[in-house]
């Protein structure tokens, strides 16, 4: 065994053992660890943006765009963002315990499907520290150890930020190693992550394309697939135009760095003539370059023609992919072929065009006359989200505290035998 692989064992083993004492712990202890990490985060702040520079340094001098480092840089403001997702964690209900389903089976056995931990959750991820603390938060409230592999281009954040959280929990009754890093220094430590099937129960990989295929692909330990983000915006026949224009510009331009911002536009035949011309010098106004078909291209001379691989791009930038579609039915034909199964809006008065197109799409989330930006735990409600599962087992969409956690069925008799 190599020694970036024991590392990364003993780091489970380390993690089973707390996930053990987790699972005993009560809510009031979990949140008030929480909010003790909360209080530590925004404490040392400054700490962390120290840390959080040289990456963001290091990212620059490596030529990486500008909308990556967006995601990747930190302020007082938005550590005080991060801390206050982990406050919001701990003042949800707790859903260890929750009965699911019960019932008393005709022979007298009482029967309850109620929620457990995961136990040992292992999180792999790009370059969004805001996440680590999330993933911590998240996991810990749902009775779950977790270990943390990020990206090597966060790695000052990250290492500063587990620091401050472990050091919390060594104050309260919780295991400092209910959180650890997984070192990001070679591409290994994810691998031996992965693939340490009997030490880790779940890994959820968070990123881009390449990094999740990646993670599906090499995975021993069960995946949950998260984060790739082609989401449309359909305007209808029947779709007010200005409502229309509003839900396009915020979806695209709000922030294009983030998953649920849209990277595509599909607009009816019936209102192109009418709304392609406000769209496209909208959208250019804010920056945005658009990737038309003829009909967008007919417009201006600045969209540039579109290609089947535009339209199956996640850009997170200030790009966007256009077309003039014939029907209803044809938009739902191209987003079923290029979609990721992310996030889909209509903008339509028609309430039959809405139930057919929130039937025919078949993505997580289905908004109607709404921003795709609105896919997110926070703006469910949930609080914090450990990410968007664009897959279709176990749980789907925004992923708050009871997606994660499994499920044991407690079977209560009075001396029956079979």
């Amino acid at each position: 065994m190599t020694d970036a692989k024991q590392q990364v064992h003993d780091a489970a083993r380390r993690a089973r053992v707390a996930a053990a004492t987790l699972a005993l712990t009560p809510r009031a202890a979990k949140d008030e660890a929480l909010k003790a990490m909360a209080d530590a985060l925004v404490a040392a702040s400054a700490e962390i943006i120290a840390a959080n520079d040289k990456d963001v340094v290091a990212a620059r001098e490596a030529g990486t765009g500008e909308n990556v480092i967006d995601r990747l840089a930190l302020d007082e403001g938005r550590i005080a963002a991060f801390a206050d997702g982990v406050r919001d964690i701990a003042a949800l209900p707790d859903p260890i315990g929750e009965v699911v389903r019960g019932s008393t089976l005709p022979n007298g056995l009482r029967l309850q499907q109620i929620r457990v931990p995961m136990g040992v959750i292992g999180m792999i991820y790009e370059g969004r520290p805001n996440v680590t603390a999330d993933a911590a938060a998240i996991c810990l409230k749902a009775g779950s150890a977790v270990l943390l592999r990020g990206s090597s281009s966060a790695s000052e954040s990250n290492t500063a930020i587990i620091k401050v959280m472990r050091e919390a929990l060594a104050g309260t009754s919780i295991p400092p190693d209910s959180i650890q890093q997984i070192a990001a220094d070679d591409r290994a430590s994810a691998t031996h992550l992965m693939q340490a099937r009997g030490l880790v129960d779940l890994v959820i990989p968070r990123g881009g394309a390449g990094l999740i295929n990646a993670v599906v692909s090499e995975s021993t330990v069960p995946v949950i697939e998260t984060g790739v983000g082609n989401c449309h915006v359909y305007v209808d026949a029947d779709a007010d135009l200005d409502m229309a224009l509003d839900i396009v510009i915020n979806a695209k331009t709000q922030r294009n760095s983030v998953c649920n911002a849209a990277e595509s536009l599909l607009v009816h035949k019936a209102v192109a003539d009418t709304f392609l011309p406000r769209v496209v010098a909208a959208l250019q106004k804010q920056g945005v370059t658009v990737h038309g078909d003829p009909s967008f291209c007919a417009i201006d001379g600045d969209v540039v023609p579109a290609t089947d691989e535009d339209y199956a791009t996640e850009y997170l930038s200030a790009d966007i992919s256009a077309k003039v579609v014939e029907s209803l039915d044809d938009a739902v034909d191209h987003i079923r072929t290029f979609s990721s199964g992310h996030t889909e809006a209509i903008v339509t008065s028609s309430l039959a065009a809405s139930r057919r197109f929130t039937m025919g799409v078949d993505s997580a989330a289905v908004m109607v006359n709404a921003s795709t930006r609105f896919t997110d735990g926070g703006e469910f409600g949930f609080g914090a989200e450990i990410g968007i599962s664009t897959q279709k087992l176990h749980a789907r969409g925004p992923m708050g505290l009871p997606e994660m956690t499994t499920t044991t069925y407690v079977v209560t008799g009075s001396g029956h035998v079979r």
